[in-house]
């Protein structure tokens, strides 16, 4: 008995320095890494648990968290609107299609037979054509504009104001350049509106506030029912056989959009076909009202030109990107920096390192990265060939602007 005694005395001593505890019939486990655990777990901020997180491996992948954190964060805030941009299809449908009716001309062609083609009957005199723009500084399109449409246009309406859209004051341009315009003077019903400088406001509430002030003016001018208004912006200009084939002919649709070839910065940046938002307006008095957006199904195909940020002067693309509708483009000041801007139009990309406002992916991976360069000069206004050395900057090969 006492061998027997010593001996499970001996065991256990023995045994005690692995964990194991035997008393009497029974052994029972008691492990001290074990009540450490639970002990670590009661309290998950003690200094072991510490340890064992900034300890090899759990460190690496900690501070690899961080890196991937911080890094999403900086390329959220420097390309989330190009994010939100090419993500548009996911919850944005292309708006509905419109009817796009077909374009004929030639210029031996009878306008009888032109009206034929198109559908539509001869008139026995033309209608009387409206032009009615706002104005902010773009003195070379206005000039391309109105030489262009000279020839069918019985009155041309301009306003402008001391305001941008954004709020900032601006000098009254066109009234102090009236001089290079005076073959439209006995044509010309021009008007001022006053800004009204409202901070914080958004731009497009300023715009249509101008935009009605040239309803009033138009009154002013004597257009009558079933006279031709064009609404289109300075630079979305109407080919002159368009505007001459929709007075000559009757029934044409009471409002018709014109769909514009797209350029951007000068006719050697051919975007697209899609310019859309200039349109032909049959007046009604009482219902026609001077808008730019949608405001018919029909559109007349390849009906003129489009050249959006076609200036001669870098000074003047930095002066419209910080006063036209969509100033909140202008994310960082460095969009704003000569240099930048010379270099962005040379390459044909966008001034606000945007992606394409496209409703499909397809569309909007095939137009990302920079225009292609077009060298076609062919069928662009008569006024700019004609003046080629003066309106150099807006012909193919010719990125380079003036400084000031």
């Amino acid at each position: 008995m006492n061998i027997s005694s010593n001996s499970n005395n001996y065991k256990s001593s023995k045994d005690d320095k692995h964990g194991f505890l035997i008393e009497g019939e029974g052994v029972h486990y008691n492990n001290t890494n074990s009540y450490k655990v639970d002990q670590d777990t009661r309290n998950p901020l003690s200094m072991s648990r510490i340890k064992k997180i900034f300890r090899g491996s759990n460190f690496k992948i900690l501070f690899f968290l961080f890196i991937l954190i911080q890094t999403c964060i900086c390329v959220i805030y420097v390309h989330g609107q190009k994010i939100t941009y090419f993500l548009r299809p996911l919850w944005e449908n292309p708006p509905k299609p419109f009817n796009e009716i077909p374009h004929y001309y030639h210029e031996n062609v009878s306008m009888e037979n032109l009206c034929g083609l198109h559908g539509w009957k001869m008139r026995e005199y033309p209608r009387r054509v409206y032009d009615a723009v706002l104005f902010s500084s773009e003195l070379d399109m206005l000039m391309i504009r109105w030489k262009e449409l000279y020839p069918y246009v019985n009155e041309f309406i301009l306003i402008e104001s001391n305001s941008t859209f954004t709020g900032l004051p601006k000098p009254l341009v066109f009234a102090s350049h009236q001089e290079q315009f005076k073959f439209v003077q006995s044509r010309l019903t021009y008007g001022q509106i006053p800004g009204r400088f409202k901070k914080g406001e958004n731009p497009f509430v300023e715009e249509a506030y101008q935009r009605l002030a040239l309803d009033y003016l138009l009154k002013q001018a004597g257009i009558q029912d079933d006279d031709l208004l064009i609404m289109s912006d300075v630079d979305e200009i109407p080919s002159r056989h368009t505007i001459n084939l929709l007075r000559w002919c009757e029934d044409i649709p009471p409002i018709l959009h014109l769909r514009l070839k797209n350029y951007l910065y000068s006719f050697e940046f051919l975007l697209d076909n899609n310019s859309w938002r200039a349109s032909v307006h049959r007046y009604q008095s009482g219902k026609t009202r001077y808008v730019h957006y949608r405001q018919s199904d029909n559109i007349l195909a390849d009906a003129g030109w489009h050249c959006s940020f076609c200036f001669r002067h870098i000074s003047e693309f930095i002066f419209k990107m910080k006063a036209y509708s969509h100033s909140d483009r202008v994310r960082f000041s460095r969009f704003l920096n000569p240099k930048r801007v010379q270099r962005v139009i040379c390459k044909g990309a966008d001034l606000f390192d945007m992606l394409p406002e496209e409703y499909t992916f397809k569309e909007i991976i095939g137009k990302m990265g920079s225009i292609p360069h077009s060298y076609s000069a062919v069928h662009l206004p008569a006024y700019l060939l004609e003046n080629a050395d003066e309106f150099k900057f807006l012909l193919p090969g010719n990125c380079l602007r003036e400084s000031d």
